[in-house]
């Protein structure tokens, strides 16, 4: 069930969702998981943290950032600021961050922003997991909007603009190519799993 971040009690492992609007995000997390969290059409729709908790364990969907439709930009701008803080705040018990992006549209977004001199807010979120010593998985969402014979050197690209050396397959630790749409999420439950187990925490292999 999903709760407040102030009802949260008991929690040693907490697995952090995040990403730009409309990603796929929570239909992500209601897949893999078979929780229901709030999902909409409209980006923008989850405008704080939501919660799943299961025994010492919390799932958690960050809101999403960029565009959100009928939001003002300084609420978009407090919004970001929010992520960022609880980030920094929960570092210590945050054990995975995933990162979802649209893997399809990522790259002309990056393009855009580097024109501007700016760099993205993914790109920032990805190295300040990093920073924080959180352990960091980046599932590329939307695969199914990439031509098969793109998607590597797409991935190398993602992967370019992130400080990972191209080719790709060599950050499959690292990496998920997922289609939430289709389903597609072996890759994702993978790369957690594995991380579940080095923390000898196998027994939450059954939320996954």
């Amino acid at each position: 069930m999903a709760k407040k971040n102030n009802e949260l009690t008991g929690v040693n492992y907490e697995v952090l969702f995040a990403g730009r609007s409309n990603v796929g995000k929570s239909s992500i997390i209601r897949n893999i998981t078979g929780k229901n969290v709030k999902v909409g059409k409209r980006p923008g729709v989850t405008l704080k943290p939501t919660h799943i908790q299961n025994d010492d364990m919390v799932i958690t969907d960050l809101p999403g950032f960029g565009f959100m439709s009928g939001v003002k930009d300084r609420k978009q701008d407090i919004v970001k600021d929010q992520i960022v803080r609880y980030i920094e705040q929960n570092a210590d018990r945050i054990s995975i961050a995933v990162l979802v992006i649209d893997g399809a549209t990522f790259l002309d977004i990056v393009r855009r922003w580097e024109n501007r001199n700016e760099i993205p807010i993914d790109i920032e979120l990805f190295e300040l997991f990093r920073e924080l010593g959180i352990d960091t998985i980046l599932a590329v969402n939307k695969t199914d909007k990439i031509k098969d014979s793109e998607l590597n050197a797409t991935l190398d690209g993602i992967c370019d603009k992130l400080n990972m050396l191209p080719p790709w397959k060599q950050w499959i630790d690292v990496v998920a190519p997922v289609c939430a749409k289709k389903g597609d999420l072996k890759a994702l439950k993978s790369l957690i799993r594995q991380r579940l187990h080095s923390a000898k925490r196998d027994d939450l292999f059954r939320y996954f």
